[in-house]
């Protein structure tokens, strides 16, 4: 007589979620090492396409702003909810890895390289928050702690191809180009290959252009929203003109040499550690409270930066490193709390669209930084990214949700 057992396929389900979730992790990635890879070799693109000193600013808004249009287009669309989240993932990934690998082609000018870098943040739409909607359609308890590994990797993606540039010193800039879209195809194939359509996936029927509009009346899933808001103010802003913080402290404290490749690396990709450890602790404390001291800690990193440009350079770094960590510790709450206050059938378009709004935050911050630093002092331009941590902290505390919970 054959005899059930709960608790051991209980423990082969929670196995098959385990891996899955690593295949999403890895995924995501190495496809969004896409994202900063034409940061990484900005100082290349700058001489060799003798580009102007903006150009830095203007190349990462591009892909914002191509982030921006694709996850509208997706919102709208209501793809994530309409479509296979995996097919939908692999078919940016490949779209993506193209466009990137289209720096490769010929001679390239500045409008160029901005059509080549807003293809590639369209069809990044399709692969950061869709692979957030895939591990939402796998985990209904503890998404927190999974959409901790996942933004994690979205970090480590982001500083990748610094340490691509950092490893192929002396080499032309070509080669992480290269690298980042081979990674893209390869992550794109995992996910169509091994990671079917969740267990918890509810199928969208219709496009529904006021879905959002009343979500947006719940109070708590606002309160997430202008949270994420806040802290996307500061953090794009935050790791675009990192190389430069690093080389505005060499150039007061000329007795010091960072290698900034490498060091935007690792200060970047620390933040995937602590999105990681943001996610234990929100089993421990819960998504808001994480998210709320996070957001907090960062705000106040933005106002005491000044003081930071002269400190001994230990305590530089150290600052630093606690900056990259709590910029980002947030981050996978946030979309852990979106999630959670969307409407099942909703999930996936909610999470594009609160993407494409904080997504477009994230060029006005750019931009002004790079305005800033025409008319003052470099020291000083990063107290105004405090603005929208200490206003998503103000959002937070005023929700009757957040006090709930």
């Amino acid at each position: 007589m054959l005899t059930s057992n709960p608790e051991g396929a209980a423990i082969r389900l929670e196995n098959s979620y385990g891996r899955i979730l690593f295949f999403i992790v890895f995924s995501q990635f190495a496809c969004t090492s896409l994202w900063f890879a034409g940061n990484a070799i900005m100082q290349d693109l700058v001489r060799d396409l003798h580009l102007p000193a903006a150009a830095l600013g203007h190349i990462t808004s591009a892909v914002q702003f191509g982030f921006i249009v694709g996850t509208l287009s997706f919102a709208l669309l209501a793809i994530a909810d309409r479509f296979s989240p995996s097919k939908v993932f692999f078919v940016s990934a490949l779209a993506a890895a193209l466009l990137n690998a289209g720096l490769l082609l010929g001679k390239q000018n500045l409008l160029s390289l901005l059509f080549f870098r807003f293809g590639t943040g369209f069809f990044l739409a399709g692969i950061y928050p869709i692979g957030m909607k895939i591990a939402a359609d796998y985990h209904e308890r503890g998404l927190g702690k999974a959409l901790g590994y996942l933004v994690g990797a979205l970090v480590l993606g982001t500083a990748f191809p610094h340490l691509l540039k950092a490893a192929t010193q002396g080499l032309p800039w070509l080669y992480v180009i290269s690298l980042t879209s081979l990674f893209a195809i390869a992550g794109g194939f995992i996910i169509l290959m091994l990671v079917p359509d969740g267990p918890f996936r509810k199928k969208g029927g219709t496009i529904k252009l006021k879905a959002f509009p009343q979500t947006f009346r719940n109070k708590a899933f606002r309160a997430a929203a202008f949270g994420y808001f806040g802290h996307m103010w500061e953090l794009y802003a935050f790791w675009a003109y990192l190389p430069l913080i690093l080389a505005t402290y060499v150039q007061l404290h000329p007795e010091h040499h960072f290698p900034v490749s490498f060091l935007s690396f690792l200060l970047i990709g620390i933040g995937g550690l602590s999105c990681i450890i943001g996610g234990f602790l929100s089993q421990l404390l819960g998504s808001k409270k994480v998210a709320f001291w996070a957001l907090l800690a960062s705000g106040l990193c933005c106002l005491f930066s000044p003081l930071a440009f002269f400190l001994p350079v230990a305590f530089f770094l150290a600052f630093l490193f606690f900056w990259g960590m709590v910029v980002t510790a947030d981050s996978p709450q946030f979309s852990t709390l979106v999630a959670q206050h969307a409407p099942p059938e909703f999930k996936g378009t909610a999470l594009t669209a609160v993407n494409c709004i904080g997504f477009s935050i994230t060029i006005v911050s750019i931009q002004l930084i790079g305005l800033l630093l025409k008319y003052f002092p470099p020291t000083l331009a990063y107290t105004t990214l405090s603005v929208g941590p200490l206003l998503g902290v103000y959002a937070l505390v005023l929700s009757a949700g957040f006090r709930k919970r």
